[in-house]
């Protein structure tokens, strides 16, 4: 996946995203560049670029828009309030649907994972969100098959995370992923971040996933 250039992670933040969801793996995928032979930039971008309002006010003014960011490898998704009206947006979907084509892996933290699964992109996978939002995602597509007990379910292409701290597991697991186990447990350290555990920070592998020492 690194390329020439290196990865590319993208985070995507609209008005109502979650705080944690957004800043919990930005932390963690940044202190990961700083360890990372592969050079990993990580940057956070917006629809049309302007800044943001998250959902409990904490403004964000990003580095790029959705037309302007590049090709990624990796794209992370947060949940939040907003998600409600993204889900309700054709545009939005379709974009989620092209985006998805170009793109390695997408990580949908919490909620995030609702946008996902409005767009089909988690048609007849194994997945998990918000234990608030489990029916919500079952509504949205009930093809999906729920996990109601993992921290995360990796998936291979998608990855999906439980509620809002999950996210910073499921980045973890990302780094173990995309590197090695012993850099995510690096960064884990940096980071003093005590809730993640062996093996693989409390994560499950879908059908067509894995967790482990694999790459990708």
């Amino acid at each position: 996946m690194s390329g020439n250039g290196g990865l590319r992670v993208g985070i995507f933040v609209f008005d109502g995203a979650e705080e944690l969801d957004v800043v919990g793996p930005f932390e963690v995928l940044s202190v990961w560049a700083d360890h990372s032979g592969l050079r990993p930039t990580v940057s956070t971008f917006s629809w049309d670029g302007g800044g943001v309002r998250l959902a409990r006010g904490l403004r964000i003014v990003p580095s790029h828009s959705a037309d302007d960011v590049g090709p990624l490898h990796l794209l992370v998704y947060p949940g939040g309030i907003g998600t409600r009206e993204l889900i309700e947006q054709p545009s939005h979907l379709d974009w989620l649907r092209a985006i998805r084509k170009q793109t390695a892996v997408v990580a949908g933290v919490c909620t995030g994972a609702l946008p996902l699964a409005a767009a089909g992109i988690l048609a007849g996978r194994v997945a998990t969100t918000h234990h608030h939002s489990f029916d919500e995602m079952v509504q949205l597509d009930p093809s999906i098959m729920i996990d109601t007990e993992a921290r995360f379910v990796d998936d291979g292409d998608v990855i999906t995370s439980a509620g809002v701290a999950a996210g910073i597991d499921m980045a973890l697991h990302l780094v173990s992923r995309l590197e090695t186990p012993a850099v995510a447990q690096a960064v884990r350290r940096v980071i003093q971040y005590e809730g993640a555990a062996e093996p693989w920070f409390g994560g499950t592998p879908g059908p067509g996933g894995t967790i482990g020492h694999e790459s990708t």
